[in-house]
């Protein structure tokens, strides 16, 4: 029997990037020839929770395209890219039959289920060693450890703390290398919107998030953020906006497939305050990204616990399961014209602004008094941008049983008052 050629493995997960990716720059510099691979999970598509699908048709459609865009990326490298459907670790098992794997290299992942996939592959090829790499982190981990004892409760002392001091890696220069060794052949599958379960559809005219998936889209729209219309200006004032392309940065649905890397975007704000001058608005942004961070960093302190029911704080909660009133919620017939229209614009196109979201979750948990993890798991079907760190973190730290002991309520009307004055946002969505 002949020896099996030996490879390396480059597995692509939330992190669909050739610009800034830490694992594809080791990848390259080995002397072993490696093959990048990235896996539609069967499983995943069709699993269930509370009732809700793990991801809908418009994140999948999302999906499709930021993994064709990385086809083309890699392709231009001339790097060999699998691309498949099926069980991750089955995949794995085929490459393995046909290969010898010694190396892979990914993203380090630590909420339960992409643990899970870590560890069937571990058990698929034993012998492989894993190149782990966190970079969907702005502030790196060496860094806040070494800063903080524990990752503190409250986001106001992380950010101080680790402001102080603030050090960002720089981008790792993996779009400028080409790869330079034998291609490995190993098949690709033809996949689509339906052979993943969904039908095809057509986008709302009415969406303000009418972009495509892929890192290519993304450094077109940060191009466009910044240098272009030097909207980063007035962040600040227009982030709580509801209407339009641009009043907020819109960087979310690809820096939460890692089209987009938030250490990319800092050192792009950076350059942009050298050029346009720096302001409250361009801080601003990199305040959000530092929120961003902390919620990876509590779901990386506290696990499985940003799952449960009573939170990261173990307040009890009481909450009904009304399915009528979840219903009505769901499609935007609740007694609040605010939370319908914004519960309008989810269900139509897979956004929602930053406000409207803060909002629908309020009311959800304190004024339908429902469970906010039936809330976060339709959120997480749903939404275009959804990550699991963000999700859970901002619906337990709404419903109170997360980072903000003050156990806020936000009132619909009065919102509606502040950011929707003149009902424009209400006319959309609500034909009013």
């Amino acid at each position: 029997m002949p020896e099996k050629q030996k490879i390396n493995i480059l597995w692509f997960t939330k992190d669909l990037r050739t610009r800034d990716s830490e694992s594809l720059y080791k990848a390259i510099q080995e002397d072993l020839p490696f093959l990048a691979v990235y896996v539609f999970d069967a499983d995943f598509f069709v699993q269930k929770q509370l009732g809700f699908r793990k991801i809908g048709k418009y994140r999948a459609k999302f999906l499709l395209e930021s993994v064709e865009d990385l086809k083309q990326n890699l392709a231009q490298k001339k790097i060999p890219f699998a691309v498949r459907y099926g069980k991750t670790e089955d995949v794995f098992k085929e490459i393995s039959e046909e290969f010898e794997i010694v190396k892979i290299f990914c993203q380090d992942e630590w909420t339960k289920e992409e643990v899970d996939s870590q560890t069937k592959i571990e058990k698929t090829v034993p012998e492989a060693i894993w190149e782990k790499s966190y970079s969907q982190f702005l502030v790196h981990p060496h860094f806040v450890f070494k800063t903080l004892d524990k990752i503190p409760m409250l986001f106001t002392t992380f950010r101080q703390k680790i402001e102080k001091n603030l050090l960002i890696r720089p981008e790792f220069a993996s779009e400028d290398l080409i790869y330079n060794k034998s291609e490995i052949n190993f098949k690709s599958d033809d996949i689509s919107l339906k052979s993943l379960g969904f039908e095809d559809f057509e986008t709302d005219k009415r969406n303000a998030f009418p972009f495509s998936g892929g890192e290519i889209e993304a450094l077109k729209r940060l191009h466009h953020y910044f240098s272009e219309t030097q909207n980063l200006s007035q962040y600040k004032q227009t982030r709580n906006g509801l209407l339009g392309k641009d009043y907020s940065s819109k960087f979310s649905a690809w820096l939460s497939d890692g089209s987009l890397s938030a250490v990319t975007i800092y050192h792009e704000i950076k350059k942009y305050e050298k050029e346009f001058g720096a302001n409250d608005s361009t801080y601003w942004l990199i305040f959000e990204l530092l929120w961003r961070d902390f919620f990876r960093y509590i779901s990386l302190h506290y696990k499985d616990l940003i799952f449960w029911k009573s939170g990261i704080n173990h307040q009890k909660y009481f909450a009904d399961n009304n399915e009528d009133l979840i219903q009505k919620w769901k499609d935007g017939e609740t007694d609040s014209d605010f939370v319908n229209a914004n519960m309008l614009e989810l269900k139509n196109t897979g956004w929602m602004s930053n406000r409207g979201r803060q909002n629908v979750a309020s009311y959800f948990c304190k004024i339908l008094k429902q469970d906010w993890r039936i809330g976060a798991a339709y959120f997480e079907e749903m939404l275009i941008d959804y990550d699991v760190h963000s999700n859970y973190g901002n619906w337990m730290y709404l419903a109170g049983v997360g980072n903000d002991n003050r156990d806020r309520t936000f009132n619909p009307k009065r919102q509606a008052e502040i950011y929707d004055a003149n009902q424009e946002f209400r006319k959309l969505w609500l034909k009013l």
